[in-house]
């Protein structure tokens, strides 16, 4: 497993951002590393995404990764403008080919054991589950992962404070992927103080998970 993945590992929860302004991107970044959580993935759904990666580039200490990556030219803008690990919705081997080639470290989703063994095909050992919840929970990840010791999995989709526990309770989870605590309206208003308050307060729940 590489050391990016090690990292999100030992965080264990990975904030899944949709930035609008770009000029929020610092101020978020800001608030989450002094919640406890130096991490975020930025989606590639607005058109601000780049720039906000490219900002959030520049604070150090920060795991930044790109999300909703769809093409190999969106992974590789991604990491032009700084972003260290890639996470896609589904399995598409361009986008996963490219990162495996070029030694960026990359999470594609996955929902079933066809595309488990898809990835295991390019020597990947973690993935993201995805949609979690919508595909059946944790019910389901411990049924598809059952044949595959060697995997190990990102849930994300659905992922909040009152189930997260569960999940990371599970030896076949890496981490967990979640928006709950960076939602897009505390963002649009400013509000970093309570995303920082938000973080602080999972990051001491997930500190108590025994």
């Amino acid at each position: 497993m590489s050391e990016m993945l090690d990292k999100l590992g030992q965080l264990k929860l990975i904030p899944v951002v949709v930035i609008e302004n770009a000029a929020d991107a610092a101020p978020l970044g800001r608030a989450l590393i002094e919640g406890g959580l130096p991490c975020a993935e930025v989606t590639f759904r607005t058109a601000a995404a780049p720039e906000a990666i490219a900002a959030l580039s520049k604070l150090d200490g920060l795991l930044l990764g790109a999300g909703t990556v769809l093409t190999v030219d969106q992974a590789r803008q991604a990491v032009d403008c700084g972003a260290k690990f890639i996470v896609t919705p589904g399995f598409n081997p361009d986008v996963v080919g490219y990162c495996v080639e070029n030694d960026i470290p990359i999470t594609p989703g996955v929902c079933t054991p066809t595309q488990i063994e898809a990835a295991l095909g390019f020597g990947l050992n973690a993935v993201k589950f995805f949609p979690a919840e919508a595909f059946g929970g944790l019910k389901t990840l411990k049924a598809i992962s059952a044949p595959y010791p060697m995997m190990k999995f990102i849930p994300t989709g659905g992922i909040n404070a009152a189930n997260i526990g569960d999940y990371l309770a599970f030896e076949k989870v890496l981490a967990c992927g979640g928006s709950w605590i960076v939602k897009k309206d505390l963002i649009a208003a400013n509000k970093f103080g309570e995303i920082t308050e938000l973080t602080r307060y999972a990051m001491n729940a997930i500190a108590s998970i025994g």
